[in-house]
């Protein structure tokens, strides 16, 4: 935050990336503006665009008036029939503290658009043609996730704090568990958190993230489960696995030697 530099966090897909952003927010007490990045995501959807149905409405209402004259025609180009888009809403912003920006998967952008952003995010300033050079009076703090399914380029990480988000240890996921589903026994969110564990050592073809072990913590409490046993996590996989590629390979390698360490707990 001092630095004022991008903040670049990579990791698998489902770490917590998005959320340290969220959270970034909600700490600060600042507004989170969101981009996410797509493939095909150009300038009109990150920047800005016209809005034309508002200006063909303006140049119908100035023929009925008898008062096209062309300067008056090129008043279609001001600042009222602007849409602001992400980026340019954290360039113009404001706010009484500076928004939280978040690049969510750049990866996922093309070699074009990393390269605009790139341009941007070292000056934080945008000429558009019809109205001007637009620069920030103050910076936003961003924060840009990429999932790795393509390499960033060095012109762009050189330029951001990187930080790498591992996949929590089971004692971490039990506290998240608890912090969001606080409904769930906590026995409940252990066996959970382990298994889940167990899960990411195969080789599967999408590893749960956090987020699939909070719906499966929520969907076994639902059931009014206090722990798991082999049939409850057979007849759940689909809350937590979203490939039945996936799902067949659990059931191959056996349930019951992923159950099994938490089974043979104290209490069970």
């Amino acid at each position: 935050m001092s630095l004022r530099k991008p903040l670049l966090l990579e990791g698998d897909a489902g770490v917590g990336k998005t959320e340290c952003a969220k959270a970034l927010a909600a700490v600060l007490g600042a507004r989170l503006i969101r981009l996410q990045c797509y493939e095909g995501i150009d300038v009109a959807h990150a920047l800005y665009d016209w809005n034309y149905a508002r200006q063909m409405l303006y140049i119908r209402t100035l023929e009925a008036a008898d008062a096209a004259q062309p300067e008056r025609v090129n008043d279609v180009f001001g600042r009222e029939f602007m849409l602001r888009r992400p980026l340019l809403d954290a360039i113009e912003h404001d706010d009484p503290a500076p928004p939280v920006l978040l690049i969510d998967e750049i990866d996922r952008a093309d070699d074009e658009f990393e390269a605009f952003l790139l341009e941007l995010l070292s000056d934080f300033q945008v000429t558009i043609p019809e109205i001007g050079t637009i620069s920030a009076t103050e910076r936003p703090l961003v924060v840009l996730t990429s999932n790795r399914t393509r390499e960033l380029h060095d012109a762009l990480r050189r330029r951001c704090i990187y930080h790498w988000i591992s996949y929590p240890t089971v004692e971490r996921e039990v506290e998240i568990v608890q912090a969001r589903l606080p409904d769930v026994p906590e026995r409940l969110a252990r066996q959970v958190a382990t298994v889940v564990a167990g899960l990411r050592a195969l080789e599967l073809a999408k590893a749960p993230g956090i987020a699939e072990t909070l719906d499966w913590a929520e969907a076994l409490a639902s059931l009014d489960r206090q722990e798991l046993d082999e049939d409850v996590v057979d007849a759940t996989l689909g809350a937590v696995l979203k490939y039945h590629e996936d799902i067949e390979r659990v059931r191959h390698h056996g349930i019951g030697r992923l159950v099994a360490p938490v089974s043979s707990e104290p209490g069970s």
